[in-house]
């Protein structure tokens, strides 16, 4: 009889010893599964603010701040492209012109270049004066007199454009022959820089 019992004790305290070490582990994950919860939540935020700090110091935000680039950020919202260059990384380096470069444009040419119609070819137009690489202005001084004088400029607009220098100042020849000068130079931006100029740049007619 006191086997039985004392067998029945031992029984019971196995039960209630699995019970607690199961509880324990149940704790445990759960434990776990809030930690992991928590650290995704934070990662989330972390990625979030990045974005929006990002974001707001973009190429398409330093334009957007800049009362002498409010045609370029015009076209770059006709064209669809303003996006672009607020939420992708790059880097880009942006030849923008400036409202007096697109005032030198023939308005007509301009209104149509702005038709909704029209948004690929001024998307076109916009591309030619953009390079898919960070180009501070010294290092594309550096590479002008490392190379005789010129160096040439592949734009994500599939053209080309020929940088050299006048005194201090960096011009651009575009494919039709045209120049324009860089009036501002290493406008810093989270996904790239901005190099201000007072021509518009277009590629030659195919």
């Amino acid at each position: 009889m006191k086997f039985k019992m004392l067998f029945t004790v031992l029984a019971l305290s196995a039960v209630v010893f699995t019970s607690c070490e199961d509880n324990k582990k149940k704790e445990q994950d759960e434990k776990e599964r809030m930690e992991q919860m928590e650290a995704e939540r934070e990662a989330e935020m972390e990625a979030e603010k990045e974005k929006m700090d990002m974001e707001s110091n973009s190429i398409a935000a330093k334009a957007m701040a800049t009362d002498t680039l409010s045609t370029l950020v015009g076209a770059l919202k006709s064209a669809e492209l303003a996006e672009m260059f607020k939420t992708e990384e790059g880097p880009f380096t942006v030849f923008a012109p400036n409202n007096a470069a697109f005032g030198k444009v023939d308005k007509a040419t301009l209104d149509q270049l702005m038709m909704k119609e029209n948004k690929d070819k001024l998307a076109g137009v916009l591309k030619y004066h953009v390079v898919d690489k960070k180009v501070m202005s010294s290092d594309l001084v550096k590479m002008i007199k490392d190379n005789d004088g010129k160096y040439t400029i592949k734009t994500i607009g599939s053209g080309n454009l020929d940088a050299s220098l006048e005194g201090d100042k960096v011009i651009l020849t575009d494919e039709s022959g045209n120049k324009a000068t860089v009036v501002k130079a290493d406008v810093n931006a989270s996904n790239g820089v901005v190099h201000i100029i007072d021509a518009v740049v277009m590629k030659k007619a195919s």
